[in-house]
């Protein structure tokens, strides 16, 4: 498949997620997205658990298509791949903790390694040329702190009551790192394309 069209996956994961999300709290009926986690959506028994689990799968095989276009895109322009591979974590997660519901014990564990997910823009902040990619410095430092932000679901005490909202900062986060970097690279994939057929 095309580089470019590989990497329009990752405008289409975070449509997919939220559009889910939203789609099962609505059929939930009494869910507050505020105050309760995204896993319960998918809950075994709930109206909205095939549906979750359909939405978190394909957003887990976008993200494997995304995967691969930036992993192309860096290896053609010199970029380190470590940033990209770390997204695999996401991929993962998100299809195991889909196939493997509340309340079964895989889900936590399945669902764990997207933790790992806030290296992939901490990384770039040490490892990729600002001059390949335009405000990498400054969207790798944002991005990074509203992820970290999501680690607050593990400080009960501080929104104790708000526990969906917590977890959300995370999904916000990556939701904003893999728009930013899909538009990028794109552009990206432009230029090296543009600098092929110059070289001619």
């Amino acid at each position: 498949m095309e580089t470019k069209k590989l990497l329009y996956a990752g405008y289409i994961i975070p449509v997919l997620f939220w559009t889910t999300t939203i789609i099962c709290g609505f059929i939930m009926g009494d869910y507050n997205h505020s105050t309760r986690m995204v896993s319960e959506l998918g809950a075994i028994g709930t109206k909205s658990q095939y549906i979750f689990t359909t939405g978190l799968v394909l957003s887990s095989i976008f993200s494997v298509l995304f995967i691969i276009g930036l992993y192309k895109t860096c290896k053609q322009s010199g970029l380190n791949t470590i940033p990209v591979l770390i997204i695999l974590t996401f991929s993962f997660s998100i299809c195991g903790a889909a196939l493997f519901p509340l309340p079964l014990q895989l889900h936590g564990i399945l669902g764990s390694p997207s933790i790992l997910l806030f290296l992939s823009p901490l990384m770039t902040l040490f490892i990729w040329e600002s001059e390949k990619i335009s405000r990498i410095k400054s969207m790798s430092f944002v991005t990074f702190i509203i992820m970290m932000l999501g680690f607050l679901v593990f400080l009960p005490n501080i929104l104790s009551d708000y526990i969906g909202l917590k977890q959300r900062f995370f999904h916000i986060g990556w939701t904003f790192w893999f728009i930013y970097m899909a538009n990028s690279f794109i552009e990206l994939n432009r230029e090296l394309i543009a600098g092929s057929h110059l070289s001619r």
